[in-house]
């Protein structure tokens, strides 16, 4: 991420770090835009990681987004970025005003933190750069730590390959009435694994498969193009981390994923994960803290909300083990319950016990991106489960949940993506004992856009309720969840599209379910077939038998 010897000489005395990463709130030195071929807004504009004082502001110049160069049509020049904040949509009535410096070296991303905000507030905010001026954003800081918060609204999400299918889901999210939004991984593809989108073709460069940085900023780019993400975007502060395929697909640690290319080598494999984490930084709403080291990024962090909920953001990639036994675990597969085995790695894993016992929240959620509830493929007697999960690191799972148990940590609720399905289910101290206790509650919300259009039950949802009696609900249908929460009830709606392959869906509650306070584990609370969820039955189908009941 070094600079260019002229972008240094020209930035000079106003080189600081956080000026170069665009999070300065202002710069003696003045750089001035030039003239743009297209909307240098073309990106749009994001917000994230809330605090009670501020939050963090994105956006990213290029007015030609996916030139193949993947520098978004942008001279090496470095830009001055203006940013206002404003209580009300006209801006008349300003907060906070500043600039940022956007570089070549960060893609001419910008990244100013603001703070001085007031609590628990909605604001706007915009960016301009020479005469262009950007979409407006809405934002919103958080409650104080401890401060009586009645309710909680958000939606998390995941797994959004464009090549599958249609970003309808975000059409629907971004009119949503919530606090912000959570997601949960796979933000991009490093390839095209699914073709599914009606009436679209994709250029030769999106064809081979990312491995440097041009490819992984081409790959952002693409996806930001897209409008109903962008108005998601712009709508509510967002909380991020990765999974797999922000990289590569499955990988692990320093091991490269299942594909076979030059990357397989591992120093190879660091350059290439840099370069991931890079893009990964220059279009996403992440803090200076988050700013890419080499291969390295710290990605788990948490954040309060009042003295409702803490959510902690975890990152199950960086940090583990190779996958056992191949990737997939039959009943003969004893690797996958050594105790040396790690999804978190040490660091991580002590830091998530410690601060779920310390925490005096009501609700501890858990953004997680791989299932953490055994997820049984096979319906006899053995045990048949993916080692990409959590089943495959069972001490990480065991120590994880019992700390939670033994510490009295209070309504532990973790949120998951990954499988590109809708669960609900009870998640226990140790599977492999069947009278152990339920000790909390996984919710996984299935994918806004890959594996194409679903089903609502498939002979895959019918295995896995026949062969796991702790997962009380199936659904294959694409989507996002959608949760509110107060003192006494998590209420968790899974809102579904019919298809995604062409535009235009509409969408409902398939089902809702609740955790309440202090009684681990999920609850039925709302199915088409039982009552009428409030202001949307009219249009909640699907056949009942893929749910399988109150515990």
């Amino acid at each position: 991420m070094a600079l260019c010897r002229r972008q240094l000489l020209r930035v000079g005395a106003a080189g600081s770090a956080a000026v170069l990463v665009g999070t300065a709130a202002a710069s003696s030195a003045r750089f001035p835009a030039p003239r743009w071929p297209g909307d240098p807004f073309a990106l749009g504009v994001a917000s994230g990681d809330p605090t009670p004082d501020g939050v963090v502001l994105w956006t990213r110049l290029a007015p030609d987004p996916l030139a193949p160069d993947g520098l978004g049509g942008m001279s090496l020049d470095p830009v001055t970025v203006e940013y206002e904040v404003a209580q009300d949509e006209n801006f008349r009535q300003l907060v906070a005003r500043g600039t940022a410096v956007a570089t070549r070296a960060l893609g001419h991303s910008v990244h100013p933190e603001v703070q001085g905000l007031s609590p628990d507030h909605w604001y706007f905010y915009r960016f301009r750069a020479g005469s262009a001026i950007s979409p407006v954003g809405r934002t919103r800081t958080a409650p104080p730590p401890g401060q009586p918060l009645a309710r909680l609204r958000f939606a998390f999400a995941s797994c959004q390959s464009w090549s599958s299918g249609y970003y309808t889901a975000y059409e629907h999210m971004a009119r949503e009435d919530l606090d912000l939004v959570v997601h949960l991984g796979d933000y991009i593809y490093e390839r095209a694994w699914i073709h599914g989108r009606e009436g679209i073709t994709v250029g030769p460069h999106f064809r081979d498969e990312a491995v440097d940085l041009p490819g992984y900023r081409l790959r952002y780019a693409l996806y930001k193009a897209e409008q109903p993400l962008r108005a998601a975007h712009a709508a509510f502060p967002w909380l991020v981390t990765m999974d797999d395929h922000e990289v590569d697909n499955n990988w692990a640690g320093d091991a490269p994923g299942a594909g076979f290319d030059i990357s397989r080598f591992r120093a190879l494999f660091r350059r290439r994960r840099a370069a991931a984490f890079q893009a990964m930084y220059e279009h996403q709403p992440l803090r200076i803290a988050q700013l890419p080291s080499g291969p390295s990024v710290r990605l788990h962090r948490r954040y309060r909300f009042g003295d409702l909920a803490e959510i902690t953001m975890l990152d199950t990639r960086q940090y583990r083990t190779q996958q056992a036994c191949g990737g997939t675990a039959g009943p003969d597969c004893a690797d996958r319950f050594a105790t040396d085995r790690t999804i978190l790695g040490a660091g991580q894993r002590d830091w998530l016990i410690d601060g779920l016992a310390h925490s005096p929240a009501r609700w501890q959620v858990i953004g997680n991106q791989v299932g953490m509830s055994q997820n049984d493929s096979d319906p006899g007697p053995g045990v048949r489960v993916s080692t990409d999960s959590w089943d495959g690191y069972v001490a990480d799972r065991n120590t994880v949940l019992g700390a939670a148990a033994d510490r009295g940590v209070r309504n532990l609720v973790v949120i998951t993506g990954d499988r590109h399905e809708n669960h609900a289910a009870h998640l226990r101290r140790d599977y492999v004992d069947p009278e152990s206790p339920v000790v909390a509650a996984e919710f996984t919300g299935t994918s806004i856009s890959s594996n194409g259009d679903g089903a609502d039950l498939n002979d895959k949802g019918r295995l896995l309720l026949a062969a796991n009696p702790d997962l009380e609900f199936f659904n294959a249908q694409r989507g996002y969840v959608r949760v509110e929460l107060d003192h006494q009830l998590w209420r968790n709606d899974f809102r579904v599209v019919p298809y995604i392959r062409r535009p235009g869906a509409p969408i409902h509650t398939r089902a809702s379910y609740v955790v309440q306070d202090g009684v681990p584990g999920v609850t039925e609370a709302w199915r088409p077939d039982n009552s009428s969820e409030p202001g949307s039955a009219a249009d909640a189908t699907g056949p009942i038998d893929s749910t399988r009941g109150t515990r």
